[in-house]
């Protein structure tokens, strides 16, 4: 994911955080926030020490998510900024159950506009 598909600083992040609608299944929650007038999406993921003790584990997770959100990125509505946030259930997750549960807490979300499986 480019860099501008991220919510980087931290003003933008706690703005998110603040003022955006909630939504969480056991994994993940998601911090939701429209945002009128953007050419695309933007995405902060936050994976804390509790989801796991070691950068590795971490990192691992963060890759998922991302590729994640790459795979659905067309079907993501452009004007809308979004946390995700993992939660300690997801820390043995590998690359199916991690995007099925994200896929489960967009649809509840309403960020996705359709997905593959309801195109079938």
């Amino acid at each position: 994911m480019r860099k501008s598909y991220r919510v980087k600083s931290e003003k933008d992040f706690q703005t998110v955080f603040e003022y955006g609608q909630s939504m969480a299944n056991r994994a993940f929650v998601l911090y939701v926030l429209p945002k009128e007038g953007q050419k695309h999406f933007r995405v902060g993921i936050s994976v804390g020490k509790k989801v796991g003790h070691t950068a590795v584990v971490r990192n691992r997770l963060k890759r998922y998510i991302r590729a994640t959100l790459t795979e659905f990125k067309p079907n993501i509505k452009p004007d809308l900024d979004f946390l995700v946030i993992a939660r300690p259930y997801a820390r043995d997750f590998n690359m199916v159950r991690t995007r099925k549960n994200l896929e489960h807490i967009m649809k509840l979300s309403h960020i996705l506009t359709t997905t593959e499986t309801e195109e079938q």
